[in-house]
């Protein structure tokens, strides 16, 4: 691919606006020497000035793709870590409890709202099973917050035992039920597909509860 012909697109500008090296100077933060300068070939010229200068002529700095489509840049509002900066541009994000912090070997470190997959591999085969690769970072959304998606979990759970109870009519109706599952059977269901009334709930090994098992 060719170099980008910086000296004729400020030329370009130039021409567009209808305006000398002078006046263009007059209008930029630029001296004359140095748009002539640019012109000339010797010198460069940052984006952020470049981008200044075409809005001189009512033109914009834009990216295109090998069609020739015009292609966006990342979302400024998408989610960032916990120090305030953007995650890596070409790795995926995902919410801080979606696998990273599941299972007892995370369980000693502080879960972060927002993290991304580090390991190209695992982010390539999250690719293949959601379709392709995501356009951009996700952007924050309310409910977002891992007390609030753990209680959508639970919620979510109880709404299958409680279509579990209704569809067994027939087997008495206990009106104190109180789960007595330990916290490794809520990993368990929550860890495999989502919940399905009629399929039976995992449970850990040491689970003395057992319940909406058929």
């Amino acid at each position: 691919m060719a170099d980008f012909d910086l000296a004729g697109a400020v030329r370009r500008i130039r021409r567009t606006a209808d305006l000398s090296q002078r006046e263009l100077a007059g209008v930029s933060e630029l001296s004359k020497s140095s748009i002539a300068a640019i012109e000339g070939g010797q010198r460069g010229l940052d984006a952020r000035a470049l981008a200044r200068l075409a809005a001189v002529a009512g033109l914009r700095l834009v990216l295109v793709d090998a069609r020739g489509d015009e292609v966006a840049p990342m979302d400024g509002d998408a989610v960032r870590d916990e120090g305030g900066r953007f995650f890596p541009a070409h790795l995926d994000t995902r919410h801080g409890d979606d696998g990273w912090w599941h299972g007892p070997h995370r369980r000693d470190r502080t879960p972060v709202t927002y993290t991304f997959t580090r390991v190209r591999p695992w982010r390539d085969r999250l690719r293949q099973a959601r379709g392709g690769t995501p356009d951009d970072h996700q952007i924050p959304r309310a409910g977002d917050s891992l007390a609030q998606r753990a209680a959508a979990r639970r919620a979510a759970v109880e709404r299958v035992r409680a279509a579990e109870r209704a569809r067994r009519p027939a087997e008495p109706f206990v009106d104190d039920f109180l789960c007595e599952c330990p916290p490794a059977c809520e990993d368990l269901l929550l860890d495999e597909r989502p919940p399905t009334p009629g399929r039976p709930a995992p449970h850990a090994p040491d689970c003395v509860c057992h319940c909406d098992l058929s």
